[in-house]
């Protein structure tokens, strides 16, 4: 079936809008008075309605999607979640970053007790990378600069071509990126330790199923969140813009505890 539309009628057409006061802004008349009124709500309406609730949405880091963080006491990630009823003995069961010792870009001795009481980020790159470490530095530099002026926070990036990557070199680096020294450590040191703690401590790597030694090439985007008892408390994809959203949220409800 076909449908037959009715002529458009110019004239009936406009003493409608006439009739309801909404005449072209050209056309003059009462329609004049009428759209400037509308425009003037219109603008009213997006200053007090819309443009508030972008900003509230341009926030999500500040709202975590859970009251409070598990842990991580192995390389599959499984959540160990702990309620009020627990003993705080059972702290001392849960996996825990082993002492170590590196050196940062400044050439400052860098210790676990650096992190004492510390909530901190870490991930492993090396400065030469011509693939992810770049956008991981980028997003890096994105918790820099949401905590900057936080002491609470810190960050720890290390090097897995120590043998390259110099405290000098890790000092141009740094200088390059914008990256704070008394924020973010750029750690170097022996190439047996560094790998060590990033399959055997952080468990940075996803590859499970296979067993790895010091001379295979460590390279992940992951970024792995410590709490201030060097307890594993999250690990994300320090390439994703959401993950990182996700991680800067999840630091804000780390720091309630």
């Amino acid at each position: 079936m076909l449908w037959k539309m009715k002529p458009f009628n110019i004239k009936e057409s406009k003493v409608r809008r006439e009739l309801i006061g909404f005449n072209s802004p050209f056309e003059g008349g009462k329609g004049d008075v009428s759209v400037k009124l509308w425009n003037k709500f219109l603008t009213t309406f997006f200053f007090l309605i819309i443009l508030p609730s972008c900003n509230q949405t341009q926030n999500p880091e500040k709202q975590s999607r859970v009251d409070s963080l598990p842990y991580y006491c192995e390389a599959t990630f499984t959540p160990h979640w702990l309620s009020s009823n627990d003993n705080k003995n059972v702290l001392d069961t849960l996996h825990r970053i082993s002492p170590f010792m590196l050196f940062n870009q400044e050439g400052d001795t860098v210790t676990e007790n650096t992190f004492k009481d510390k909530i901190y980020v870490v991930d492993f790159f090396f400065t030469t990378c011509p693939g992810i470490c770049p956008k991981m530095t980028d997003n890096m530099a994105i918790l820099q600069e949401e905590f900057l002026e936080d002491s609470e926070i810190l960050l720890a990036s290390h090097s897995v071509t120590p043998k390259y990557d110099s405290i000098a070199v890790l000092k141009e680096y740094a200088e390059l990126k914008g990256i704070r020294s008394e924020k973010w450590h750029l750690l170097t040191g022996e190439r047996e330790q560094i790998y060590k703690l990033g399959r055997k401590d952080y468990f940075v790597e996803e590859d499970l199923g296979l067993q790895k030694d010091v001379d295979d090439f460590l390279h992940t985007e992951n970024f792995v969140l410590i709490d201030k008892n060097r307890h594993i408390r999250g690990i994300y994809n320090g390439l994703n813009k959401v993950s990182v959203n996700q991680l800067i949220a999840d630091i804000w409800t780390l720091k309630k505890e």
